[in-house]
């Protein structure tokens, strides 16, 4: 006796299939993408507010009766007298007229210009020195001297981190929304095409939850598809963008490029994100189907019940 092969609920390929498959792996990327970018700006933010954090800089203002040499030496040794302090460095006229460079061209004459010489103190993160302390020590030894902790800049990078942090969580939650939004309506669309099917199971004794089972299986097959081919592409780009980046670190465009947004590299905790973020749209597009199978499927029950209430559920 030959069994006839049998053959899924719902197609295995078919249009609305393969567009989804095509929509979850766009909104995959844009997950992984934002998640990636919002990772590269945090760790963006955290260099250079560990960079500043770890030192001052005390500037002196060029004047008549002041002899510039002697004051940052005596601004550098006033400095180091605190406790949480490690190094001074005096920027050199060499070293100012580099930083001045840009700005007013090379081959300055400082001695000829009103511009500040700089100290740069090198402090200790975990115990670091009385400022009020030392901004007023130096203020009373050298009036031309101002102290500057960068509490300023800290904050705002700060703020900006977590601004980016809220806007980044915001578009995933869009991207997830959205996610959602299609897999209701796909799978409306599913059972719609089947309904005959699912009528017929259920005449014939064919419980709810299998026929959600089934439904839950194909759109976890099209969900995991889509939601690696996009994770897939995020990783490749991140990947693609670190290799071009350390292959062009020389050129003025990359030089800016890496001062304002860091290397393009999200690390093995950001590959794990990713993964991860793959994981979760595909489990929240098969969870999201089954929740709406089992809500489709009790309205089938209720019309089949009580015709007159089609009209009602259908609004």
């Amino acid at each position: 006796m030959r069994v006839r092969p049998t053959g899924p609920i719902v197609p295995s390929s078919n249009i609305q299939g393969n567009a989804l498959v095509v929509v979850i792996a766009i909104m995959a990327f844009l997950a992984c993408l934002t998640l990636g970018a919002v990772s590269m700006v945090r760790a963006t933010a955290a260099s250079w507010e560990s960079q500043i954090s770890r030192e001052v800089t005390i500037q002196i203002k060029p004047d008549d009766n002041l002899d510039m040499d002697k004051a940052l030496v005596q601004a550098r040794d006033i400095a180091l007298t605190f406790v949480g302090t490690k190094t001074g460095q005096i920027v050199d006229e060499a070293a100012t007229a580099r930083l001045l460079e840009p700005w007013l061209g090379s081959g300055l004459d400082l001695k000829e210009l009103p511009v500040p010489r700089l100290v740069i103190i090198t402090i200790d993160e975990t115990h670091p020195p009385d400022f009020d302390g030392m901004r007023s020590l130096l203020k009373d030894s050298i009036p031309q001297a101002s102290l500057d902790d960068h509490r300023t800049w800290v904050d705002r990078l700060v703020s900006m981190a977590h601004t980016t942090v809220m806007i980044g969580t915001g578009v995933l939650l869009l991207v997830f929304t959205a996610m959602v939004l299609t897999v209701v309506f796909a799978t409306r669309g599913a059972l719609s095409g089947n309904r005959h099917i699912v009528e017929v199971l259920h005449f014939v004794g064919a419980e709810g939850s299998f026929v959600a089972t089934e439904f839950q299986k194909h759109f976890l097959k099209i969900s995991f598809k889509g939601s690696a081919i996009g994770s897939a592409l995020a990783a490749l780009f991140f990947a693609a963008a670190g290799f071009l980046q350390s292959h062009t670190i020389a050129t003025p465009q990359t030089d800016q490029a890496t001062a304002l947004f860091g290397t393009f590299s999200v690390g093995a905790l950001g590959y794990v994100g990713i993964f991860a973020t793959m994981v979760i749209i595909a489990l929240l597009t098969t969870v999201t189907a089954r929740f709406t199978v089992m809500r489709t499927i009790c309205e089938i029950d209720l019309i089949r019940s009580d015709p007159s209430r089609s009209d009602t559920i259908a609004n």
